[in-house]
């Protein structure tokens, strides 16, 4: 495998290089009074902003963002339109009637679509392509999660996935030494940019003022702190995903986690006639330290993964620069599914944070009495999920009660994470015994590794 290091690193994206970084536009021209104030211009932000000025037009709306909208994870993720729900099905019918959660993963799915909806309304060209997910599975302990996996989809239909055998998966993708396959209908590829970039207009064209370069430090009832001035309004949402932890009070509310991702050369006709991958699946494999993968709107593979999980203090790299044994770890991965690109290029690498709530499950909420609202905690599913919350939002800003109103999600609250270094050791700890449980697994273990179980208890997955 060639040893070449990504061409180009950090810059926030592929994505963005790809379509052009915009400059900040309208920085918060001092005080202000408005009806709606939102932080954060990332995907939870716009949906908000859009479906308030569909809803309520005669609201004053302004939303506050540090660098420019899609600056986060909103234009770094892996383009995932999935309707997966954070913390799982079965855990959530535990504390809630099963109708309720079957009613979830349907407005999920809904989502799916009506991101798909709005980008055709709009003219939104988000390279949107409608494939589904492939989870493969490749040693025999994956091979069983994928297993009991299809029999939990058994007992939520709402999901529509199917267990596939190793022939079946490699008809969608040849992934090498594949020997089942759960494939799930509700997905679509994106570029997470192109998105960003469409909604952030069409909430413009709305009335809607973007105030970038302008950084939030702290969020109270009324009231957003920023840089430039003060923002009084009656409604506040806090939509800051991974960078919560960077507002005063919110240290140990979401860890933000680092994920990371590499994309490749455009690959010759001959490379993509040998790999399939003519359905446009998203792929994923069943590594407890997982990988996740799209074809790109322009022939490429982008790939992510964890590399440095975590950083002391709950920090975070805001322009996604990325260490050389990240890139080379997910290069690896790369030619593990996929031999043939043992030489391929790597064109970019870069990295995002993620919001990771203690209990591992995404949560949207409002307070009627002081006017706070919040929204993410997504840990890596929000693609869709940040439609599902902003339409949520506007719902319970504008006092409506609706069928998403009462979701199992909706004003659920978690407990802080540790304080440091608890937090460090713990979180470090826990992804070095997942990748211990992946390497044993690989070497012949037939069955989940304890290791990996005892982790899940720890971690409250």
């Amino acid at each position: 495998m060639s040893d070449r290091a990504a061409r180009r690193t950090g810059e926030v994206s592929h994505w963005w290089a790809e379509v052009g970084p915009p400059e900040p536009q309208d920085p918060l021209p001092g005080d202000l009074e408005a009806d709606v104030a939102i932080v954060g211009a990332g995907y939870t932000g716009l949906w908000t902003a859009y479906y308030l000025a569909e809803m309520r037009p005669d609201l004053d709306v302004r939303v506050v963002e540090q660098r420019y909208a899609g600056y986060g994870a909103s234009g770094r993720n892996g383009g995932w339109l999935s309707a997966s729900v954070t913390g799982g099905l079965d855990g959530y019918a535990r504390t809630h009637p099963r109708a309720d959660v079957a009613r979830f993963q349907t407005a999920m799915n809904d989502a799916v679509e009506e991101v798909v909806r709005v980008a055709e309304r709009h003219a939104i060209d988000a390279g949107i392509r409608r494939g589904g997910t492939l989870l493969v599975a490749r040693n025999a302990a994956q091979e069983g999660r994928a297993r009991a996996a299809a029999a939990a989809a058994a007992r939520w239909p709402e999901t529509g996935a199917r267990l596939l055998s190793a022939d079946e998966g490699d008809a969608r993708i040849r992934v090498a030494g594949t020997r089942a396959a759960l494939w799930e209908p509700h997905c679509a590829r994106i570029q997470p940019a192109r998105l960003a970039q469409g909604l952030a207009r069409v909430v413009r064209e709305r009335g809607v003022r973007i105030h970038e370069d302008t950084t939030v430090r702290s969020i109270a009832a009324g009231r957003v702190e920023t840089d430039r001035g003060t923002v009084r309004a009656r409604h506040v949402i806090r939509a800051t995903e991974g960078f919560t932890a960077g507002l005063s009070g919110e240290r140990r509310t979401w860890v933000p986690m680092n994920s990371s991702m590499i994309v490749t050369d455009p690959l010759p006709a001959a490379a993509w006639a040998e790999i399939g991958w003519e359905h446009y699946d998203t792929l994923e494999d069943f590594a407890h330290v997982y990988s996740y993968a799209q074809r790109t709107t322009d022939g490429r593979i982008a790939i992510g993964g964890r590399g440095n999980p975590y950083r002391f203090g709950s920090r975070t790299d805001l322009d996604g620069d990325i260490p050389d044994r990240t890139v080379r770890h997910l290069r690896e991965v790369l030619c593990s599914w996929f031999p043939a690109l043992r030489d391929v290029g790597i064109a970019h690498a870069w990295s995002g944070v993620l919001g990771v709530p203690r209990n591992w499950r995404a949560t949207v909420g409002y307070d009627a009495a002081t006017g706070l609202g919040w929204a993410g905690g997504y840990v890596g599913t929000g693609v869709t999920a940040t439609n599902l919350a902003g339409r949520t939002l506007a719902d319970l800003i504008a006092g409506e009660r609706t069928e998403r109103t009462t979701l199992p999600w909706v004003d659920q609250r978690a407990r802080h994470w540790e304080p440091e270094p608890l937090r460090w050791v713990g979180i470090h700890g826990l992804y070095r015994a997942y990748g211990l449980a992946d390497r044993l697994e690989a070497r012949g273990g037939r069955r989940t590794s304890w290791i990996a179980t005892a982790a899940n208890r720890i971690s409250g997955r």
